[in-house]
């Protein structure tokens, strides 16, 4: 092997080295994925719970503020058969002029994400940092025709992105 080879082989032996030594570095400093730590969390903010729910670990109550009789047991049912927990329907008092209102509290932030994939993003998401259970309220307003196919809702998640804590709270630390 000639001297020029030996050479090139040291240098390129060398530049791995350095690079996984900056790999190593970067991967040790990383502090993504540690936000809502207690550390990085002020004092009094709720911790979001930001895991993207299955439908089977959603509970609903949905409720109907439309003129239309029967629509918030319609609506349930169709939730139940695509695997929800719906808890309860009642109607709502009327004046919900958007498809719907999808109100949570920091234990549902994850499952109205999902929910919101089932109204096209449609639905008016209402945040309420001193709600304590995990349910989420489904408001159904005037503008309401029907829920998404399941094509529908994988593609609204896909532009949805990942669930994000609202404002006012911490992103629940992740367990490994």
């Amino acid at each position: 092997m000639s001297f020029a080879r030996v050479r090139a082989l040291v240098v390129v032996g060398l530049l791995a080295v350095v690079a996984l030594v900056f790999v190593v570095v970067a991967m040790v400093r990383d502090t993504q994925g540690k936000a809502g730590a207690a550390g990085g969390c002020p004092e009094g903010w709720p911790l979001a719970d930001i895991t993207l729910r299955e439908p089977k670990d959603v509970k609903i109550n949905v409720f109907n503020a439309t003129d239309q009789i029967g629509l918030a047991g319609n609506i349930a049912d169709d939730f139940r058969n695509r695997k929800f927990q719906v808890k309860k329907t009642a109607t709502a008092p009327k004046g919900v002029d958007e498809v719907a209102v999808l109100r949570y509290g920091p234990k549902g932030v994850g499952s109205a994400h999902l929910l919101r994939a089932y109204f096209l993003n449609n639905a008016e998401p209402v945040y309420d940092a001193k709600r304590k259970d995990d349910t989420v309220d489904v408001v159904l307003g005037s503008g309401f025709q029907q829920l998404a196919t399941t094509t529908e809702v994988n593609q609204s998640l896909g532009d949805l992105g990942a669930p994000e804590a609202p404002a006012g709270s911490c992103p629940m630390p992740v367990e490994k």
